[in-house]
């Protein structure tokens, strides 16, 4: 219909390339356009200018010799003032940006390590698009962004790349875990030092006490009973400890067999070791 009255529409965000006889004559913006198609006008095409966006996977190798796929979004456009050259210049925009892409992709990765390719992402999409803003302008289009979207190891390097941060996180937290049971060893150790020590004063305080206790039995039997001495009263004592030991071994349900001689002489006998040790004692 537009044909028949000379007349032809272009969209928004578009632009008509118009040609008499072959030959291009100018742009045609968005809106209605008179086309005198008996006067050998036509419109030989239309171009976007809108963003748009193409997405190139790369294979290449690293430093270490790891091979990757680097995967990079262009986001380019063609430039309106340049519509002639974005037309007739080049036959497919999108084959001449992803070949560029290669070039600067495996001129850049190949001399970073495989962590260093990771980290510097940001530098290799700089580059990619300083190249291409470059290369591409002289066609008649602009590049807005250059992203490098995902870095893809091949399967078994990424295993071993968890592999390894696994191991160094399992690391971390054995150390932490001997650092912890150290310093329980080293309470307990000091709890038990502390407790040794107390547990000694006490005896020593039981064993004065003990003593003490003995010393007063002795003076105040030999005082209040006349023609008693110091022997005869430490005797008594003895035979007394000597039948409350009797008795705790007997009345001890944990208590191994004990043979101990028993008898008035055998009590004797007890009663003069236990004073000939402590008069060697004394004399050491």
């Amino acid at each position: 219909m537009g044909n028949l009255f000379c007349c032809v529409q272009v969209e928004q965000s578009t632009v008509a390339i118009k040609e008499r006889f072959g030959k291009y004559e100018n742009v045609l913006d968005p809106g209605c356009h008179f086309m005198p198609w008996f006067l050998g006008s036509r419109v030989a095409g239309y171009l976007s200018l809108r963003v748009q966006q193409l997405t190139v996977k790369c294979e290449t190798k690293t430093k270490d010799n790891v091979f990757v796929n680097v995967v990079a979004s262009i986001q380019y456009r063609a430039i309106g003032d340049k519509a002639c050259d974005a037309f007739y210049r080049l036959s497919n925009t999108r084959t001449q940006i992803q070949a560029y892409v290669f070039d600067v992709i495996r001129a850049t990765v190949p001399k970073l390590n495989l962590d260093d390719v990771f980290e510097q992402k940001n530098d290799i999409a700089k580059a990619v698009e300083e190249e291409l803003e470059k290369a591409m302008s002289a066609y008649g289009y602009q590049i807005e962004q250059t992203l490098i979207v995902d870095i893809e190891p091949d399967d078994r390097v990424k295993r071993a790349m968890n592999e390894i941060n696994a191991a160094a996180r399992l690391r971390v937290a054995a150390n932490e875990k001997a650092e912890a049971e150290k310093i329980l060893q080293v309470k307990k150790a000091e709890g038990e030092a502390e407790a040794k020590h107390l547990s000694g004063i006490g005896i020593a305080r039981q064993r004065q006490a003990i003593v003490d206790g003995l010393r007063d039995s002795v003076l105040g039997f030999s005082s209040n009973v006349p023609g008693t001495s110091a022997k005869d009263v430490m005797d008594m004592v003895l035979v007394t400890q000597y039948f409350d030991t009797m008795k705790e071994i007997g009345a001890s349900s944990k208590s191994s067999s004990v043979f101990i001689p028993h008898g008035p002489g055998a009590v004797r006998d007890v009663a003069a070791q236990i004073r000939d040790g402590l008069l060697q004692g004394s004399i050491c």
